[in-house]
């Protein structure tokens, strides 16, 4: 197969020194990238700037990505490619940074414009967050007949709750399969269809499913 897993984190910036990011090492995508490589597959790791998982990455093609819209960018450059299946486990920022305000004397709002660095001389300052786009709903229009599974972390409810986000997604975003984790669902991870849900103790269960079900 031809592959594409994303991995790790996306950042927004709010000036040239700080930004807004998820905590995702990138552990996860990276070992499913390279036991696909191991299994004779073809695969490109989109591994985020920000992840510290410090393991070997043994994909044939590597590419990091920075921002939402980078990632954005380097996944729809795949588009008319052959692309068999794509496993975007990207921890991709949820918000972005949008205008930004500091009070005045009489304590109104007024706009502030950012500098390369922002000083924290000035006080406060107040900044709006605005939603990034949710790159996995685009998938399916660049890529129409490739088979796409995300991933759905949940921090919070329990794995009930868990289950209904992924199954949302598959219906919000027209994948094939959502990999459900994180808190809320507690240890392991559930591969969720439109036929079915499937617990997987460990992530090495995870990564055969995966393989196998192509």
């Amino acid at each position: 197969m031809n592959c594409i897993v994303t991995a790790g984190p996306t950042f927004e910036p709010l000036d040239d020194v700080r930004r807004l990011t998820n905590f995702s090492t990138g552990r996860l995508g990276t070992q499913l990238a390279n036991f696909l490589t191991a299994r004779g597959h073809r695969v490109t790791l989109l591994i985020g700037e920000s992840a510290t998982y410090a393991g070997e990455r043994q994909s044939q093609t590597v590419k990091s990505f920075s921002t939402t819209s980078d990632l954005r960018a380097k996944l729809k450059a795949f588009s008319g490619k052959k692309v068999d299946v794509i496993f975007h486990a990207a921890a991709v920022s949820d918000f972005a940074f949008g205008k930004m305000f500091t009070r005045d004397a009489a304590g109104k709002l007024k706009p502030f414009r950012p500098s390369k660095k922002i000083s924290t001389r000035g006080g406060n300052l107040f900044v709006e967050l605005v939603p990034t786009p949710k790159i996995i709903a685009e998938l399916r229009g660049w890529f129409p007949k490739t088979k796409i599974i995300g991933w759905k972390f949940e921090a919070d409810g329990g794995r009930a709750d868990a289950l209904r986000a992924a199954v949302k997604q598959l219906a919000d975003c027209a994948t094939d399969f959502c990999v459900a984790n994180g808190p809320a669902y507690g240890k392991g991870f559930n591969l969720v269809s439109a036929d079915e849900k499937k617990h997987l103790a460990t992530a090495e269960k995870l990564f055969t499913t995966l393989e196998n079900i192509f």
